[in-house]
């Protein structure tokens, strides 16, 4: 019997698009191997990662860096009178503690300025105050003087300050703004803004100068 013969593909269309098809499987053999060492290295990354993020977990859960404490123990008004049109003068100084109760984790204050409000608004500019070092389970005492010179203050203010003074009773907030990192043994953190807010009552009549009562002395107000 005469052997039948496979009919020869006649179309240039179908022809081509099995010869495209031989090609794109051929291609993608070639870029499969390159695929791998990228899957690999993304996959080594990832892990490195989680690593390292657990590696901080376990120092942070380790330490537990607490904030610091702020109270303000001792007040002493040395100038503060008003003017037209008006303006606010004062030269106050203020005994400052500080308490870092971390038993692990000490305390490094890069920067830190103060200044004094009065009805939401600062009667001083602020004062910068040199950096320290806060030793673990320590204690740090502070004495900034905060001096304005003529600061232009709202009328309520100005009226405000009279009328507390013929009552024998001054609020006023000592506020600090900084940074600071903490340090562990070797590890430091990055710089993260502290911000402390002391609200206290003054006893002083117009024209008192020198030492004034606290009356009370509350714990400050610290976020970081």
């Amino acid at each position: 019997m005469a052997e039948e013969k496979q009919p020869k593909e006649t179309n240039p269309h179908l022809r081509g698009m099995k010869e495209g098809k031989r090609a794109g499987h051929k291609k993608q053999e070639a870029e499969r191997p390159k695929e791998y060492p990228r899957r690999a290295l993304c996959i080594f990354i990832t892990i490195l990662l989680l690593l390292a993020g657990l590696a901080v977990l376990i120092v942070w859960s380790i330490y537990r860096p607490h904030k610091p404490r702020f109270t303000v123990v001792g007040a002493a008004v040395n100038h503060l009178n008003t003017s037209s049109p008006p303006y606010l003068s004062t030269s106050m100084q203020f005994t400052i503690v500080t308490r870092n109760p971390n038993r692990r984790v000490s305390i490094m204050y890069d920067r830190l300025t103060a200044y004094v409000s009065y009805r939401n608004q600062a009667i001083t500019p602020p004062m910068v105050l040199p950096p320290f070092y806060h030793e673990k389970k320590s204690t740090v005492v502070m004495y900034p003087v905060l001096v304005g010179e003529r600061v232009p203050v709202s009328v309520e203010v100005s009226d405000g300050l009279v009328m507390d003074e013929a009552y024998g009773v001054v609020g006023l907030r000592v506020v600090l703004l900084g940074r600071l990192r903490w340090k562990g043994g070797a590890i430091k953190t990055g710089r993260y803004g502290i911000y402390v807010k002391c609200d206290i009552l003054v006893g002083l009549k117009k024209g008192f100068v020198g030492q004034v009562p606290l009356l009370g002395s509350p714990q400050c107000q610290v976020d970081i």
